[in-house]
């Protein structure tokens, strides 16, 4: 077990890369399972999810080859011999449930353990099954999400179908894009999730011979086709591996060059620490964060499906508020347990005041050094931000969660300046 340890870091300088998106990367590999023929994908983080579901496609009877060097993993599912996904891999990644589409797809049927993953609030699989069905699919579902439960789908070949999501949800999209891409006829997803790694996914599919069209618009439109085949795809830049190391900059009002990034797949983050004051502009293939400049002024945030602000960001521009002068409103729609970092950031004098689903910061806070946990994967970035701003020392346990998400978070942000370690928590 390893915690990591940060003192007080001003003036971080320089100039960081972004990873491949973890958020991706994760469907990209599940599509692998759609074709008989190999596939390349570059451009992957190091991170513990990637591992889990290296070993989930495993499981599956995939020949999985990872060279970390190369950032890159080649997939070869010529040989599925289960359709079951073990409920260890499962229950350790709630991203496991995107197998279900390709494995249904490629042999008609699939089995899963409801999954697991961040405890940041209710994610039912409710519209994966609702697609599904409407494909043609038979489901059944034992049990539920709080009693270990388990749910199987078959059907011989799948049928093209018109259906409506009622939330935009990403996990939702990308099973049915992916099972659909090998339905007979047409389908047509009205208010798909829109957001940049949907596209990622589809263009992969469409490499793979799969012709789907409007991938990022509110209406997605696929044309079954009888098999695809092997293709070579690189990963998109993580945006919010990105907004993080731009918040980065901000609390601890510094200037940092984030490169290899999409600028507009960060516009909402962008846009609102423009309002607070920080400097942004493009330079090379990334973008500029400069908060060394004039007088810094609170905003309010409300996290929105893309293209709105994104809750995977939240917690982060949330710490980085609590160091604003000004009062602040942090109004979180997405996850109703989002908000578990709030308690550890008030154990470094943060003074947020929890309302429900809206988050009082009073700003300007002289944050302190603390010990403290992090909760899930974005809550734990935030407090590693705070602790960047935080006189005296902060101590954060429970950096599993970080793993999942963030590849090498502390080395790239030691190499920015920063005066942070991990160690093995019986280290002093």
């Amino acid at each position: 077990m390893y915690k990591i340890i940060i003192q007080k870091s001003e003036n971080l300088r320089g100039a960081v890369e972004v990873g491949g998106s973890k958020n991706a990367v994760l469907p990209l590999m599940a599509a692998t399972l759609l074709t008989e023929e190999p596939c390349i994908i570059s451009g992957v983080p190091n991170l513990k999810d990637v591992d889990v579901m290296c070993r989930l496609l495993g499981s599956f009877g995939a020949v999985v080859d990872v060279d970390q060097a190369a950032a890159q993993i080649r997939v070869d599912a010529s040989n599925i011999v289960s359709s079951v996904a073990p409920p260890e891999l499962v229950k350790a990644m709630r991203a496991s449930i995107v197998s279900m589409g390709p494995l249904l797809a490629r042999t008609g049927k699939a089995g899963i353990p409801l999954p697991g993953g961040c405890a940041i609030g209710d994610r039912p699989i409710d519209l994966h099954i609702k697609g599904f069905i409407a494909l043609g699919a038979d489901v059944e579902m034992v049990g539920d999400e709080n009693d270990d439960g388990f749910v199987t789908a078959c059907a011989a070949r799948m049928r093209g179908a018109e259906m409506y999501l009622d939330f935009a949800s990403v996990g939702a999209t990308e099973n049915i894009m992916m099972a659909a891409a090998l339905a007979e006829g047409t389908t047509i997803i009205e208010n798909p999730a829109q957001e940049p790694e949907i596209v990622d996914l589809a263009n992969f599919l469409n490499k793979m011979g799969a012709r789907i069209r409007g991938a990022g618009t509110d209406v997605i439109r696929i044309e079954g086709v009888s098999r695809l085949h092997g293709a070579e795809h690189s990963v998109i830049p993580d945006r919010i591996e990105a907004g993080t190391f731009m918040l980065a900059a901000a609390i601890t009002r510094s200037s940092v060059l984030v490169g290899n990034m999409l600028p507009n797949h960060v516009m909402p983050i962008t846009a609102k620490l423009r309002e607070c004051g920080v400097l942004i502009k493009e330079e090379g293939t990334g973008l500029r964060v400069d908060a060394t400049r004039g007088v810094l002024r609170a905003t309010d945030i409300k996290t929105l499906p893309y293209p709105g602000f994104p809750t995977d960001i939240q917690p982060q521009f949330m710490a980085f508020l609590t160091t604003v002068p000004g009062p602040s409103n942090v109004i979180e729609t997405v996850f109703e347990n989002r908000f578990m970092h709030i308690e550890e950031l008030n154990r470094m004098n943060a003074g947020i005041i929890e309302a429900g689903r809206r988050a009082i910061l009073k700003g300007g806070a002289a944050l302190r050094g603390a010990d403290v946990r992090a909760t899930d994967l974005r809550a734990g970035a935030a407090l590693v931000l705070a602790g960047l701003a935080a006189e005296g020392t902060t101590e954060v346990t429970d950096v599993f969660h970080i793993d999942r998400g963030y590849d090498n978070l502390v080395g790239k942000l030691a190499e920015l300046g920063a005066r942070i370690k991990r160690v093995r928590r019986s280290e002093s």
